[in-house]
């Protein structure tokens, strides 16, 4: 069971990306989904999250920049990224876990996928 991202790039200040993150092996309805980025020399940070009953989480840092939706029937979450500046850079991972939390604890989450690479750059 792993979620798989995709989807990251090169991309202008200003502009936007939506990776998706699929689930393979379980039922991301039934889970919590975060994600989190890594920017090179720093540690893993928290971006937001989604629980399976709708609550959902975001960092100030993309609060009113980034946005996180389900699609059920192709089990599949998206990162809707706009507005994106340079020190959005970074490794971006997706994240699941059966608790019914929406936090941005990395110890929360049990499985993770390998990460996309999104770097912000003009």
């Amino acid at each position: 069971s792993q979620p798989v991202e995709s989807g990251g790039g090169l991309v202008q200040p200003g502009g936007f990306l939506r990776p998706p993150c699929a689930a393979l092996g379980f039922t991301l309805d039934h889970h919590v989904v975060a994600w989190f980025r890594q920017a090179p020399g720093k540690e893993r940070e928290g971006v937001l999250c989604s629980s399976s009953d709708g609550t959902t989480y975001y960092s100030d840092s993309v609060k009113g920049r980034f946005t996180i939706s389900r699609n059920n029937a192709k089990n599949t979450v998206y990162l809707q990224m706009n507005s994106l500046k340079q020190e959005d850079t970074g490794v971006y991972y997706c994240a699941a876990d059966w608790s019914p939390a929406c936090v941005l604890g990395l110890d929360s989450y049990d499985y993770w996928g390998q990460g996309t690479q999104v770097t912000v750059s003009s």
